[in-house]
């Protein structure tokens, strides 16, 4: 059996990539329906006119394609952050 250390985490191939956590703010409000759209990740429309889509992301060609439909709804972008699981 293969062992790998922390430091092999996604760079080798045989070992899936750490999904990550990340709160994207756009301007302009969305309802929760958009949520399939946006591969089940949360949408949620703020009081300020602002939404939040958030949840777990693969790997950063995921969060790529994430973001193209955010481009293709020309829904300005104003944030992306990482953010640790379960934070608020």
């Amino acid at each position: 059996m293969m062992e790998f250390s922390k430091e092999d985490e996604g760079s080798n191939p045989m070992i899936p990539p750490r999904v990550e956590y990340y709160e994207i703010r756009v301007r302009g409000h969305l309802d929760s329906q958009w949520s399939a759209w946006f591969d089940e990740l949360a949408v949620t429309p703020l009081e300020n006119g602002e939404t939040l889509i958030s949840g777990p992301i693969l790997d950063q060609a995921a969060l790529h394609g994430i973001l193209i439909k955010v481009r293709n709804l020309s829904l300005p972008l104003l944030s992306v952050v990482r953010v640790e699981p379960g934070a608020e």
